[in-house]
Parts: C-alpha cells; structure tokens; sequence
C-alpha cells in the first residue's frame, strides 16, 4: 500500500469507521490502522449484533476514542452523536457491511446509530460488503446495491474465496489493504471539495417530451441520472446550481434549484431564461431533435393501418448557447452514440465550438440511459486526446467530468 497519498500538507482527515455483524468484524482493526497509518483521525460505531464478534474495547485503544454503540447509553459523551459523528467527518466507511445493513442503508431504515449515522451523514460513504456468497448474489441484496450505487455510495467488491461457513464463492470482506487505498483515493477527492466555489453552473437533464396529442408524445429513455449527478457534485464542491430538467424517474439532489419543463421549446426557453447568470453550461439533457409539425387537439383514433407523422427540426439549445456566449462561460456537451462514439462526438465538439464534450456509448447495456453507471470518453478543445474512462458509478463520473471543467477555468486564467 502507498505511504500516504493525501496531498502533502493536507490537513488530518476525519473518517468515521462503522462495523457491522459479521464474522470479519475483526478486521476492522486492520482497516482502522491501515488509516491511521495514513495519517487519518478514526472514530468508531459498532452496531450491537458487532459486539457479539469483537469488543468496542478493541477499537476504544486503538483509535482513543469512545466507540459508540448506543446514543442513548449513560456513557455516551454526545447526546446527538449520530449528527455530529457523521456531519463532522470527511468519510463515512462500512466494513464489513451486512446483508442486513446494506438493505437498511437502501431503504431508508434508521434503527440504530449506525443507520442513523448513515441517513445524516454528509460526507461521501465507502461500504465493504461482506456475507454469504448465496446471499450476496440474491436479488435483493443486487438491487440494494444498485439503489445504494444510484444514490452515490461507493463498494468495495466482496472477494472470492472459503467463506467461514465453508461456502466458497463471492462474499469474502475484501482485503483491509485494498479498502484503505479505496477510501484514501476518496479523501483525496475530498480535497478538491470547494474548488468549484464561485462557479455558477446551468445544467440541462432529463428527456424532452413531444406531443402527437393529448395522450401521445415522443420521448427517449433518459432518466436525468447522469445530469442530476452532475449537480450532486458540483454542489459539493461549492458551486450554485440550477437545473433544467425534463421528464426524468430519479429525484433531484437537495439544494439545487430545479426548473421542470416538458418539450424541447420549454426547454429553450428556461434555458435562455436561466443562463444570464451563468458561468458553466452543461447539456445533459437528451433534447428531442424533431417535434410534430402540428399537435392534434384531441386523441388521435386508431382508424387507419398506417400513420404519418410530418416532424421538424426543434431549436439547437446547445449550440446557440455556445454561438451566443459571453463573460468566459464555459460550454460542456454530451454526446449519446450507439456506434463511432469519440469521432462523432468529436464532430459535434468542432461543429458546436463546445468547451468540451462526454461521449457515452448508450448501447451497452452496463451503461448509459437509465443506468446507475456509466463509461465515458472526455474530449476538451484544448487537450491532446480523448480521455477514455472505465465504467464507475455516475456520481464518480460526474466529478471526473468536474475536474476537467476546473483544468478549462485554469487554463482560460492563464
């Protein structure tokens, strides 16, 4: 493992360290020293079933802390504990993480510290599963991992290997060495929190609707994950945030100012009403190119075998923001391909004069529309050659996509 690679000079981070039921319960303490060793301050919570695997004591010498358990025992020092134990740190780590807990975590269920901690914490969280290998490949336990994936925690994947059962399969904690190195790349990110401060970012999200009639439209599969991610983490890094958002089937993130329209037209104009006091535009949004020449009054019956549609261009939002900007604004593009990605997402890139553009290859079913992750290629007018990216969750993308807006606005200073 790397000798400390938090940036020279940073100041200690915080890292909350919650331990849940499972036999690898005890090697959380190698992951407590493996951070210390880093040069992290940890502070421990335990859940009760924990304790019955391996003492708080244990934890209590090694971190010099109190380890809690239960904010309502006498010996608890801090009567709000799971506030303060969650909003005071720069990382919340879960390992081992049940079953149990992960489905606690997914669904929003908060009966006990480390739930509760979970629910208030505003840090990012790392979770190291560990269980079964039947019950990590259950439906249930996938589908909370991607509900916990969607909502932007990070996992540590599970090792193969004997279980203590003697079940041999996917399941085993990962090896403490690996989920220190995971969670100190995550501090180091840490680090550019507030780099975006003073930035005031317009963000575009979610699919367009058309109308054919009162009942019908055309639309796209976008779900708004990718542009809502976005926001997520420029608004943890400091930035304003709007959002102009379409038809999405995720939430919004909170404390982002959010405008919903429906067609591309309402889109345009929310867009051109927002952007004044702007100073990064980035169009995620899968804006339909054609609408219906003429929307039908009433629902168009069934009476014929064959039906023509007459459709026209909508207006190009990305490009006449790009062709009208001022004040330094920095334009970003997305570019949803099915086949040549980067060359026509490069086309697009020149044609546009666009700042930079994401390239996504939305025919991979892994990836793209609807997806809690996604692969992309970042393409800047003013870098060498694409940046290719391998799939991670679409909040790491986001900030991925993040830092190459912070190298545009360095190098437009120089």
């Amino acid at each position: 493992m790397t000798d400390n690679p938090l940036r020279p000079g940073a100041q200690t981070k915080k890292v909350a360290l919650g331990i849940s039921g499972g036999i690898a319960a005890y090697k959380a303490a190698e992951v407590l020293r493996g951070l210390q060793r880093a040069g992290c301050s940890v502070r421990v919570a335990m859940t009760r079933r924990a304790c019955e695997f391996i003492q708080p004591l244990t934890f209590r010498a090694l971190s010099g802390s109190h380890v809690i358990v239960d904010d309502y025992a006498p010996d608890n020092p801090d009567p709000i504990a799971h506030i303060t134990f969650s909003q005071t740190v720069d990382l919340l780590i879960v390992a081992p993480a049940t079953a149990n807990i992960i489905a606690k975590f997914a669904n929003g269920v908060a009966d006990d510290f480390l739930t509760s901690t979970y629910l208030a914490c505003t840090a990012p969280v790392l979770i190291a599963p560990a269980m079964n290998p039947t019950m990590w490949g259950h439906p249930a336990t996938q589908r909370n991992l991607a509900r916990l994936r969607g909502d932007g925690v990070h996992i540590v994947e599970p090792d193969t290997g004997e279980m203590a059962c003697g079940t041999i399969g996917p399941g085993r904690l990962n090896d403490p060495e690996r989920i220190v190195e995971a969670a100190l790349k995550l501090l180091d990110q840490v680090g550019r929190v507030r780099d975006l401060a003073g930035e005031r970012l317009l963000i575009t999200t979610g699919a367009t609707r058309e109308e054919l009639d009162p009942v019908r439209f055309i639309s796209n599969r976008s779900s708004g994950r990718m542009g809502f991610a976005v926001a997520q983490a420029a608004l943890s890094r400091g930035a304003e945030v709007s959002v102009v958002a379409g038809a999405t089937s995720v939430d919004p993130p909170k404390g982002v100012h959010v405008v919903n329209v429906l067609s591309a037209d309402e889109m345009y104009k929310a867009v051109m009403k927002e952007l004044p006091g702007a100073t990064v535009f980035v169009s995620a949004a899968a804006v339909a190119d054609y609408r219906p020449v003429q929307r039908a009054a009433t629902k168009i019956k069934k009476n014929e075998s064959l039906l023509v549609l007459t459709l026209e261009r909508t207006r190009d939002i990305l490009g006449e923001v790009a062709s009208a900007r001022t004040n330094g604004l920095l334009v970003i593009g997305f570019a949803a391909e099915t086949n040549d990605v980067v060359i026509n997402a490069q086309e697009k890139l020149r044609v546009k004069n666009l700042d930079a553009i994401v390239a996504n290859d939305v025919s991979r079913r892994d990836a793209g529309f609807d997806s809690t992750e996604n692969a992309i290629t970042i393409v800047r007018r003013d870098a060498q050659g694409p940046l290719e990216l391998p799939l991670m969750s679409k909040v790491e993308a986001a900030h991925r996509i993040l830092d190459e807006i912070v190298k545009l606005r360095a190098n437009d200073k120089r």
